[in-house]
């Protein structure tokens, strides 16, 4: 468990008024800063928070902010700035990086590193409470009871796994209401890919032996697994149950070629290799997860540099934010190789330890095995990092020939564009996308679920969106202490809206009444025959409609703003369309529980069946009382 410090002391070294005319006394101040240690916060004339630092020593520290001369320019930009310094001491060094990498997290200062990919990781799932237990994909706090495996690098990472642990042990896919509504197999049984519990076509028993295989090779005991499969293989031949042995037989043929790919290593330890290579002011942090000898892939990191950095320092700051703020995903490794030595090597190494519940080794001298992992970390960190900035320069030109052709006096540098999705009305979706410089920024994508609207009235769902958005946006801007919910809570240059005049006017109607005037608006409208590639381009400020030539990098651009706009609606539209389809009338009907229903879907064949009885016919189902035969009645029919 992770260790809660004592509460810090708070120290009023600080001017609570500042004079932005006036430059900060900072000889006064360092007069009544203590040597203890502990974190600094540093603000502007308005109260905006610059810095957040820490210190062994927080007099030596804070007094080489303001010595005259081998200050950085960064450096320098931030003493310029300062009107107010805020301390607070803690009892150890220790917690004073925790500290720090709370307020980081909490604030994202402008001239602090930060690490922006703050998306918790991916685990697999194993319900402990279920006789027939599903395993699948689960994110963020661990609140149910049952099993969690993983980290995972990425979701591709979980499904590859969920895929063949489908088709090599057959455990169920579906979710627990599909499961309790089914009265015959499904399409997965049909194509090998399930055993059908939910119709009792195989045991309890035998089930729970194909989950604890599964739960072996999830947790990386292949061994022991393909062991355990000779041994039932042998068995099933002695038997004469020539189908069983080919079974395990095939099963064992699959997961050695599974081992052979992800074997790494001898060394049954957990470790993580991190690992930076920076160019200029940008840098690449490679994080590498080695689980009982395997490779379980790698995730990359940009962090944001305030300047040109050494790998050391960004590395430093990219552990400190990593392991003492992202919760779950580092808490299972036992030692983590880094690919430069830091400074506070061993203060982190004890904080780590503490936040996480278990003793971590930091080493970044290492060998053999690890030595290469280490070359391999920092091989891929540099390519990765070589190939966003190559992107990043195609980027750039596309925004620069869109400035171009729209005859803008200024590069935008921030696009959004909105898409609806439904069919026939159901389940309407609508998608807000981003794209800044560095191209797709997901992390400020949104979806809006559309409700209180006449089904199929795209007009009102894009109104509706366009609301939500920047009427909270706006607050967000104008707020200091905005919700992290709105993500950067910036305003686009141009909004581009997926439609024709029509849709464009809701969106101009929506900006009016907001009093947002600073945003270009721009429909993306369909062209003759809705053929690929001859899209018009509609204004909202009275310049003639616009069509650009197939070949413009400008048009390329736009066209893959709203195709991802596009993509990312109907995919959210999907997921619950699908959801609704799944969940069945009678989930909601008080006093019929999973048993109750199964009787009736077994009983009349279906849900269509169900609806068709009447209420004498309901109560000669197993379970069904004539009082609730006619509440399912009324349900249904209303």
């Amino acid at each position: 468990m992770p260790v809660k410090p004592p509460e810090p002391e708070q120290l009023s070294s600080s001017f609570e008024e500042p004079v932005p005319e006036t430059t900060f006394d900072a000889t006064e101040f360092l007069k009544h800063v203590s040597t203890r240690a502990g974190v600094y916060r540093m603000y502007d004339g308005q109260q905006n928070l610059l810095y957040v630092g820490k210190a062994k020593n927080l007099k030596n520290r804070l007094a080489s902010y303001f010595r005259k001369t081998g200050l950085s320019i960064k450096t320098q930009a931030l003493v310029s700035k300062i009107q107010q310094v805020e301390v607070t001491l803690t009892h150890t060094e220790s917690e004073a990086l925790l500290l720090e990498s709370n307020l980081i997290k909490e604030h994202q200062p402008p001239y602090n590193i930060l690490l922006r990919d703050d998306k918790s990781y991916p685990y697999i799932y194993i319900s402990d409470k279920d006789a027939y237990p599903q395993i699948v994909v689960h994110r963020g706090a661990k609140r149910k009871k049952g099993r969690y495996l993983g980290p995972f690098p990425s979701a591709g990472a979980v499904r590859d796994s969920l895929q063949f642990i489908h088709k090599l042990f057959k455990i169920r896919q579906c979710d627990d209401s599909y499961f309790n509504n089914r009265s015959r197999p499904c399409l997965q049984y049909q194509i090998k890919r399930c055993t059908a519990p939910c119709v009792d076509y195989i045991s309890e028993k035998h089930y729970q032996a194909d989950i604890a295989h599964a739960l072996m090779f999830l947790e990386g005991k292949s061994t022991r697994l393909i062991e355990d499969l000779v041994k039932q293989m042998e068995t099933a031949s002695e038997k004469l149950d020539f189908e069983k042995a080919a079974l395990c037989r095939d099963q064992i043929r699959m997961l050695q070629k599974v081992v052979e790919k992800q074997y790494i290593s001898g060394d049954d330890k957990d470790v993580d290799i991190v690992a930076c290579y920076s160019n200029g002011p940008q840098a690449c942090v490679q994080v590498f997860f080695i689980r009982e000898g395997r490779n379980l892939g790698n995730r990359s990191y940009y962090p944001k540099l305030p300047e040109a950095l050494s790998e050391a320092q960004v590395l430093s700051a990219f552990v400190s934010q990593y392991y003492l703020q992202q919760q779950g995903a580092q808490q299972q490794a036992r030692e983590i190789i880094l690919s430069h030595e830091l400074d506070n090597m061993q203060t982190m190494q004890q904080t780590i330890s503490q936040h996480i519940g278990h003793k971590v080794r930091l080493s970044s001298q290492v060998r053999a095995d690890r030595a290469r992992w280490v070359k391999m970390a920092l091989n891929n960190a540099q390519t990765a990092l070589k190939a966003r900035m190559n992107s990043r320069t195609g980027t750039l030109k596309r925004f620069e020939a869109l400035q171009k052709v729209l005859q803008l006096d200024e590069m935008p540098t921030r696009l959004e564009c909105f898409d609806i999705s439904h069919t026939m009305g159901e389940a309407t979706v609508a998608s807000c996308v981003v794209f800044t410089l560095e191209g797709a920024y997901k992390q400020d994508y949104r979806r809006f679920n559309i409700e209180g609207i006449e089904p199929g009235d795209d007009y009102a769902a894009m109104r509706q969106a366009i609301q939500r958005r920047y009427s909270r946006l706006k607050k967000s801007v104008q707020q200091p202490n905005r919700d992290k919910k709105d993500g950067d809570a910036k305003m686009p240059d141009i909004l581009f809206i997926d439609g024709g005049k029509g849709q464009l006017r809701q969106a101009v109607e929506v900006m009016d009444q907001l009093q947002i005037d600073e945003v270009l608006l721009i429909g993306v409208a369909k062209g003759e025959g809705r053929k690929a590639g001859l899209e018009k381009l509609v204004f909202s400020d009275g310049r003639q409609d616009l069509y650009l030539p197939n070949d413009s990098i400008a048009f390329h651009l736009i066209l893959n703003v709203r195709d991802e706009a596009h993509r990312f609606a109907i995919s959210g539209h999907r997921a619950k369309r699908e959801k609704a389809r799944r969940t069945s009338p009678l989930e909601n009907i008080q006093g019929l529980g999973p048993k109750r229903r199964q009787n009736l879907l077994k009983h009349f064949g279906g849900l269509q069946g169900i609806k068709q009885a009447g209420v004498e016919d309901l109560a000669k189902v197993p379970g069904i009382s004539r009082n609730l035969s006619q509440i399912i009645y009324d349900v249904l029919r209303s």
